[in-house]
Protein backbone atom coordinates (compact mmCIF):
# COMPACT_ATOMS: atom_id res chain seq x y z
CA UNK A 1 0.00 0.00 0.00
CA UNK A 2 1.50 3.62 -0.92
CA UNK A 3 1.34 6.51 1.47
CA UNK A 4 -0.77 8.11 -1.05
CA UNK A 5 -3.62 5.85 0.34
CA UNK A 6 -3.59 6.73 3.21
CA UNK A 7 -5.66 9.20 4.41
CA UNK A 8 -4.48 12.92 4.52
CA UNK A 9 -7.93 14.64 5.62
CA UNK A 10 -9.00 12.03 7.55
CA UNK A 11 -12.28 12.21 5.77
CA UNK A 12 -13.63 9.61 2.90
CA UNK A 13 -15.75 9.65 0.43
CA UNK A 14 -17.04 7.10 -1.85
CA UNK A 15 -14.52 6.61 -4.98
CA UNK A 16 -16.52 4.50 -6.83
CA UNK A 17 -19.12 7.80 -7.26
CA UNK A 18 -16.29 9.84 -8.17
CA UNK A 19 -15.28 7.77 -11.01
CA UNK A 20 -18.39 7.56 -12.42
CA UNK A 21 -18.89 11.26 -12.13
CA UNK A 22 -15.91 11.10 -14.42
CA UNK A 23 -17.33 9.64 -16.67
CA UNK A 24 -20.35 12.29 -16.83
CA UNK A 25 -17.52 15.24 -17.23
CA UNK A 26 -16.16 13.18 -20.15
CA UNK A 27 -19.45 13.66 -21.58
CA UNK A 28 -20.08 16.68 -20.98
CA UNK A 29 -16.82 17.98 -22.48
CA UNK A 30 -17.28 16.09 -25.18
CA UNK A 31 -21.24 17.22 -25.82
CA UNK A 32 -19.52 20.33 -26.27
CA UNK A 33 -17.03 19.54 -28.58
CA UNK A 34 -19.88 17.75 -30.75
CA UNK A 35 -22.17 21.23 -30.53
CA UNK A 36 -20.09 24.10 -29.28
CA UNK A 37 -23.07 24.91 -26.79
CA UNK A 38 -21.75 26.94 -24.52
CA UNK A 39 -24.49 26.05 -21.86
CA UNK A 40 -22.91 22.52 -21.51
CA UNK A 41 -19.92 24.20 -19.86
CA UNK A 42 -22.30 26.24 -17.46
CA UNK A 43 -23.87 22.94 -16.00
CA UNK A 44 -20.71 21.74 -15.81
CA UNK A 45 -19.40 24.89 -13.89
CA UNK A 46 -22.94 25.14 -11.98
CA UNK A 47 -22.48 20.96 -10.69
CA UNK A 48 -18.72 21.11 -10.01
CA UNK A 49 -19.17 24.31 -7.80
CA UNK A 50 -21.94 22.67 -5.77
CA UNK A 51 -20.12 19.35 -5.41
CA UNK A 52 -17.21 21.49 -3.55
CA UNK A 53 -19.13 24.07 -2.29
CA UNK A 54 -22.46 23.38 -1.45
CA UNK A 55 -24.68 20.41 -0.47
CA UNK A 56 -23.75 17.46 -2.99
CA UNK A 57 -26.81 16.20 -3.09
CA UNK A 58 -28.04 18.83 -5.14
CA UNK A 59 -25.39 17.75 -8.53
CA UNK A 60 -26.81 16.29 -11.24
CA UNK A 61 -23.67 14.42 -11.98
CA UNK A 62 -23.42 12.97 -8.25
CA UNK A 63 -27.29 11.75 -8.01
CA UNK A 64 -26.80 10.30 -11.61
CA UNK A 65 -23.34 8.62 -10.46
CA UNK A 66 -25.22 7.20 -7.26
CA UNK A 67 -28.06 5.91 -8.97
CA UNK A 68 -25.22 4.39 -11.89
CA UNK A 69 -23.50 2.85 -8.97
CA UNK A 70 -27.17 1.43 -7.05
CA UNK A 71 -27.98 -0.18 -10.73
CA UNK A 72 -24.65 -1.92 -11.14
CA UNK A 73 -24.35 -2.81 -7.63
CA UNK A 74 -21.05 -1.47 -7.77
CA UNK A 75 -18.84 -1.51 -4.44
CA UNK A 76 -18.02 1.19 -1.93
CA UNK A 77 -14.52 1.84 -1.94
CA UNK A 78 -13.39 5.08 -0.41
CA UNK A 79 -10.49 7.29 -0.56
CA UNK A 80 -9.51 10.79 0.50
CA UNK A 81 -11.58 13.64 0.47
CA UNK A 82 -9.32 16.25 0.42
CA UNK A 83 -7.49 15.20 -2.92
CA UNK A 84 -10.65 14.40 -4.85
CA UNK A 85 -12.23 18.19 -3.28
CA UNK A 86 -8.92 19.80 -4.92
CA UNK A 87 -9.10 18.13 -8.28
CA UNK A 88 -12.49 19.08 -8.36
CA UNK A 89 -11.47 22.40 -7.85
CA UNK A 90 -9.21 22.29 -10.61
CA UNK A 91 -12.44 21.09 -12.82
CA UNK A 92 -14.01 24.22 -11.70
CA UNK A 93 -11.17 25.84 -12.61
CA UNK A 94 -10.69 24.74 -16.37
CA UNK A 95 -14.63 25.12 -17.00
CA UNK A 96 -14.53 28.54 -15.62
CA UNK A 97 -11.72 29.32 -18.01
CA UNK A 98 -13.56 27.51 -20.83
CA UNK A 99 -16.56 29.37 -19.94
CA UNK A 100 -14.34 32.38 -20.94
CA UNK A 101 -12.63 31.93 -23.34
CA UNK A 102 -15.85 30.40 -25.50
CA UNK A 103 -17.21 33.45 -24.83
CA UNK A 104 -14.14 35.43 -26.50
CA UNK A 105 -14.76 32.58 -29.81
CA UNK A 106 -10.66 31.99 -28.42
CA UNK A 107 -11.26 28.32 -29.74
CA UNK A 108 -7.23 28.15 -30.38
CA UNK A 109 -6.96 27.80 -26.38
CA UNK A 110 -9.93 26.63 -25.77
CA UNK A 111 -9.53 23.17 -27.03
CA UNK A 112 -5.83 22.96 -25.65
CA UNK A 113 -7.79 23.13 -22.49
CA UNK A 114 -10.71 21.18 -23.11
CA UNK A 115 -8.73 18.57 -23.70
CA UNK A 116 -6.66 18.72 -21.07
CA UNK A 117 -9.80 18.29 -18.79
CA UNK A 118 -10.96 15.52 -20.67
CA UNK A 119 -7.99 13.89 -20.35
CA UNK A 120 -7.72 13.97 -16.64
CA UNK A 121 -11.51 13.06 -16.08
CA UNK A 122 -10.44 10.20 -18.35
CA UNK A 123 -7.71 9.11 -16.75
CA UNK A 124 -10.09 8.80 -13.26
CA UNK A 125 -12.69 6.95 -15.07
CA UNK A 126 -10.74 4.60 -17.20
CA UNK A 127 -7.44 4.25 -15.29
CA UNK A 128 -8.82 5.22 -11.70
CA UNK A 129 -6.05 8.02 -12.04
CA UNK A 130 -6.54 11.06 -10.38
CA UNK A 131 -3.86 13.66 -11.77
CA UNK A 132 -5.25 16.26 -9.32
CA UNK A 133 -5.08 14.08 -6.31
CA UNK A 134 -1.50 13.34 -7.49
CA UNK A 135 -1.06 17.06 -7.28
CA UNK A 136 -2.47 17.37 -4.21
CA UNK A 137 -0.27 14.75 -2.92
CA UNK A 138 2.63 16.60 -4.01
CA UNK A 139 1.49 19.86 -2.00
CA UNK A 140 1.36 18.59 0.94
CA UNK A 141 4.26 17.32 1.28
CA UNK A 142 6.00 20.37 0.20
CA UNK A 143 3.27 22.61 2.68
CA UNK A 144 2.48 19.93 5.30
CA UNK A 145 -0.28 22.60 6.30
CA UNK A 146 -1.67 23.11 3.05
CA UNK A 147 -5.64 22.66 3.44
CA UNK A 148 -8.18 22.47 0.32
Amino acid sequence: MSSQSCPMSFQQIDATIARIGAFFVCCLVLSFFATNSIVLLYILAVDFYIRIYSNKSYSLIYQLSKFIKKIFKLETKLTDSAAKRLAAQFGLLFSLVLIVLAHLELTMALYPIAITLLACASLEFIFEYCIGCKVYYVIKKIYPNFST
